[in-house]
């Protein structure tokens, strides 16, 4: 049996949970450079019409659903994190980190050599479910580090680790003025893995992680299991997640291709208002924080997810003002609502499960990212308009913010409390 003592906790700024948000560092600037640098690989790989009919192939280079296909085959490898989290209950949090963030800069860096769009989308396909686990279990670790007191923070640092990796590959465009090539900017992959060894020192085994890999917890044997008694909430929430990622999957993904090849944004621009959203995005997450701790998890979830849809069809749907607009507010209340759902993600469900649930969470965000994907992509090309696809994403997104009603509210409680080891 485990040991039932109280596991070791520390503060949300110990080294174990800044380390942990390093890895989301990793995983940002490997999955969101082809967001970044869309409109790049679509100009490379396509041919774009100066003056042509105005369809978005002409602008872009290539056409709204072979894109969103694309996009979508890369979203949906990030299915195979399932089992790679999965084995962070298995084994442990530090070596599934590890193993998962090496391959996956190795693949990231080579994607950058790759001769045609389905050969650059096939490397990437092989490094985002590995890239998507390491995300999930720096959130597991950053979560089972510290005391509740301190897991909202501990989940908005993680985010800005995420968002300040995402943020690299936005800023270098902008301060080339788009001239640093997407194969360029590929090829960062590089020197971040040369920073792997270094990083690595740091990275510890979860007390709590730790005492059911030594017991060898049954639970921790079954791929994906979860007791039948969790599996309502687990269903719950990632149904709720898909439609998240649902509406942020194709809004994150087409905003510089929109902004640059249609709204008539330079890169330029784009970089110069990133400080801006940074530091919105900062009192984001230091506002989700507050809102989280204070009125608790779920009325923040709801609230802030309004409004996330809110932002994606204003972005989509003024023109340049409401592309910088809408990019800067996304952000803003999307830090808000990361703290809250990613508590409450790892508050509902025990320590021997913990992992395997975010795989599922992570397992379901592809689906909700490559259907949300496909279907705006698709619809822009229909209509023409990506103002409509925006709307289509958008309106369910905001109509799923009710299920949050349905999940248990744990402000306040401890990982034992709130989800005690199921017999």
């Amino acid at each position: 049996m485990p040991d039932t003592g109280a596991p070791r906790v520390y503060g949300w700024l110990h080294p174990s949970v800044v380390v942990a948000a390093v890895f989301s560092a990793y995983a940002g600037f490997a999955q969101f450079s082809a967001t970044a640098a869309l409109p790049d690989i679509a100009a490379a790989f396509g041919t774009v019409t100066e003056g042509a009919d105005g369809s978005i192939t002409a602008q872009a280079g290539l056409s709204g659903t072979v894109l969103g296909l694309g996009l979508g085959v890369i979203r949906l490898a990030s299915l195979a994190a399932l089992p790679l989290a999965r084995q962070a209950d298995r084994h442990g949090r530090r070596v599934v980190l590890l193993a998962t963030t090496a391959v996956a800069l190795v693949l990231t860096a080579a994607s950058a050599g790759m001769p045609t769009f389905w050969w650059f989308v096939a490397l990437l396909a092989l490094a985002r479910p590995l890239m998507s686990a390491t995300n999930a279990v720096a959130g597991v670790i950053a979560s089972e580090e510290v005391a509740t007191v301190d897991r909202s923070k501990a989940i908005a640092l993680v985010t800005v680790g995420y968002g300040t990796g995402a943020g690299i590959p936005v800023v270098l465009r902008g301060i080339t003025d788009g001239e640093i090539g997407f194969r360029t900017l590929f090829l960062i992959a590089v020197p971040l893995l040369l920073t792997l060894p270094l990083v690595a020192r740091l990275v510890t085994e979860p007390d709590r992680s730790a005492r059911l890999v030594e017991a060898d917890a049954a639970t921790s044997k079954r791929l994906g299991r979860v007791p039948p008694e969790l599996r309502g909430r687990l269903v719950l929430l990632c149904t709720l997640t898909f439609f998240v990622a649902f509406l942020t999957g194709p809004v994150n993904t087409y905003l510089f291709l929109y902004a640059e090849q249609v709204a008539g944004v330079s890169p330029g621009t784009l970089a110069l208002v990133i400080p801006f959203a940074a530091i919105l995005g900062a009192a984001g997450l230091a506002i989700g924080v507050r809102l989280a701790d204070r009125y608790g998890r779920i009325p923040t979830a709801m609230w802030t997810k309004v409004g996330l849809a809110a932002c994606g069809v204003l972005t989509y749907s003024a023109g340049a003002w409401g592309a910088l607009v809408g990019y800067v507010l996304s952000l803003f209340i999307g830090s808000s609502y990361a703290p809250a759902v990613g508590a409450t993600a790892a508050e509902i469900f025990p320590t021997s499960i913990r992992a395997t649930a975010a795989g599922w969470i992570t397992a379901c965000t592809t689906v909700g990212a490559v259907v949300g994907l496909l279907l705006f992509g698709w619809v822009a090309d229909v209509s023409g308009s990506f103002s409509v696809a925006s709307w289509v994403v958008s309106v369910p997104c905001a109509i799923s913010m009710i299920g949050y009603r349905f999940l248990p509210e744990t402000k306040g409680l401890e990982l034992e409390e709130s989800a005690p080891e199921v017999a």
